[in-house]
């Protein structure tokens, strides 16, 4: 009884919203500057914001108004989501909610784990984020669960089980809504899955169509991958897909191959690293385009597609921006997947002289012909690639995007690997190459040449994800526990404040009650702190919680 009258008294702190959350409101994006509904702030994930209270000359008053700690010592990457004064975020073991203003939890639901769970993840026990949709909040679980909650209570909904996570799935990505459908992705490419794309009814949590990254028999693209090799073919999907609303597509990355050793599946292996254009409603892929065929090096194509309107040749057209881990910048016309223009945008890249601007398909170099003999090479970016997982920003008015960029290379020598389910299925040995000098850098690029018009370095390198402003300002952060801001024309650093644990979290900003905020998470924990071996990372102690700043 008393958890019943808890919940009463919790839910009548919530605004009474009805069935909010409609897709009109999810369309709004950032022209809604009250409310955050989307990750990456709009389905374009763009990550800009039309705010401008917090500017150049008002930043150095900035100021943390409130602090929420997690109870959780894992990496925080999750992106809050803002309605009507409450605050939505996530943990791998829980979902809160929080008062926007004053950090107040309002509830919070915790997750039950099987004991082996753990195990079976990669690269950091992690939750990126929620979805929002009439009075729903949609989230995964570590263990390849889709859960709705009530919005108001935090009471689940329902529960739907994608796959078994014993056998090397999980899931760690934020959901998407689009066109009415609940769309979710997978981990698990190092344990040689079948990586997929699912939809779901928002209602009852019915599975409505599953769409495979790795094209089988029954395919027309499944003659890339020989035998029966598609069936531990990778192609994880678990970071979320744009959304463009009139052409009614969704544009979701896919991951590396299983294995990493290219001898073992000879062929494109499609759709392994590529982008696939999708029918939201049905999952059927209207076209498709691969960054990195047959790919050795793990340089998987999972991160943000960006969405934009640029000039091309004096027309403006609508197009896709992806900063690969391949160290190539793509742009690419999202009407139907033809490559505009792919420049290089990292400092040192040896496995691929440029990208052939007819096929679109990378140019190797003696390197990457040798790995493909079997040999060992080193090879530059490295297996977290040019960017890893962080989220650029994409500022219209500067038609600049801001990236967290790597500069390190590996000794990368082919193993056979032997599939066991639930084990890893890496099929090379790889140890790291570290330059003399900065190991990362955030950098001002233009899409269309992959030039930095400016970059910051950093020694230690940054994996946060990035926030640009119409106030003239670029947020991120460090792994040492900066959150940083930095003028968006010239890279020039204006303020920084010193949290707890390293940042690995995605920025966010909304205005209340005339008041602009910016919050982030903190809490250290991901691939490069698991992988890396970089003893300066040892000093920063673990813990999550959630920032929120705004003007002194």
């Amino acid at each position: 009884m008393r958890k019943l009258l808890l919940a009463a008294a919790l839910a009548a702190l919530l605004p009474c919203t009805g069935r909010a959350q409609t897709a009109a409101d999810l369309m709004k994006g950032t022209q809604d500057t009250s409310n955050v509904l989307n990750y990456g702030m709009s389905y374009d994930l763009q990550r800009f914001s039309p705010l401008k209270q917090i500017d150049r000359q008002t930043v150095k008053r900035l100021v943390p108004v409130w602090n929420y700690s997690y109870d959780d010592n894992k990496s925080e990457e999750s992106q809050p989501l803002i309605y009507q004064g409450v605050l939505y975020v996530t943990t791998n073991g829980a979902t809160m909610a929080l008062d926007a203003k004053t950090g107040q939890q309002l509830w919070k639901t915790k997750i039950d784990y099987p004991p082996e769970t753990p195990r079976i993840v990669c690269c950091g026990i992690i939750s990126r984020g929620l979805a929002l949709y009439e009075g729903k909040i949609f989230r995964t679980t570590l263990d390849a669960n889709v859960v709705a909650l009530d919005a108001k209570t935090g009471k689940e909904l329902w529960r739907s089980h994608a796959i078994d996570f014993k056998n090397g799935y999980s899931m760690t990505v934020a959901p998407l809504v689009a066109d009415g459908v609940v769309i979710t992705g997978i981990s698990g490419a190092e344990y040689g899955i079948r990586g997929f794309i699912d939809g779901w009814d928002p209602d009852t949590g019915k599975h409505l169509w599953r769409t495979y990254t790795v094209a089988g028999p029954d395919d027309p693209n499944g003659k890339t991958w020989p035998g029966d090799t598609y069936l531990h073919g990778g192609g994880s999907t678990w970071i979320t897909g744009s959304f463009d609303p009139d052409l009614h597509t969704v544009y979701w990355g896919t991951g590396n191959t299983g294995s990493w050793n290219p001898t073992t599946h000879p062929g494109d292996n499609l759709y392994t690293c590529s982008v696939l254009a999708l029918d939201p409603k049905t999952g059927k892929i209207k076209w498709h385009f691969q960054f990195s065929p047959n790919d050795p090096y793990d340089y998987d194509s999972v991160a943000e597609m960006v969405l934009a309107t640029l000039d091309i040749g004096g027309k403006p057209t609508k197009v896709l921006m992806d900063a690969n881990r391949n160290g190539f910048f793509y742009v690419l016309d999202r009407t139907d997947g033809k490559l505009i223009t792919a420049n290089q945008y990292i400092d040192k890249l040896t496995w691929a002289k440029g990208i052939d601007p007819e096929s679109g398909r990378p140019i190797p170099t003696e390197i990457t012909d040798n790995v493909r003999k079997g040999q060992a090479q080193e090879v530059w970016p490295g297996a977290m690639g040019g960017k890893n997982w962080s989220p650029v920003s994409f500022n219209p008015e500067t038609k600049l995007v801001y990236a967290n960029t790597l500069n390190f290379g590996m000794h990368y020598k082919p193993t056979t690997p032997q599939f066991r389910a639930g084990l890893t299925y890496w099929g090379a040995d790889i140890d790291w190459v570290w330059p003399n000098g900065p190991r990362g850098y955030l950098k001002a690029i233009d899409p269309m040449t992959g030039k930095a018009k400016w970059e910051q370095p950093s020694d230690i390198p940054r994996f946060a994800g990035v926030l640009s402003t119409a106030g003239g300002l670029v947020f991120t952060g460090k792994l040492t526990g900066e959150f940083e801001a930095f003028d968006a024309d010239t890279g020039a650093k204006l303020w920084q404040f010193k949290t707890g644990s390293g940042i690995e979290g995605q920025p966010v900003t909304w205005q209340q009650d005339g008041v602009q905020y910016i919050a982030v998470s903190s809490g250290i924990g991901g691939v490069y702190a698991l992988f890396s071996g970089d003893e300066r990372l040892s000093a920063v102690p673990a813990g999550g919680s959630l920032w929120v700043f705004a003007l002194q």
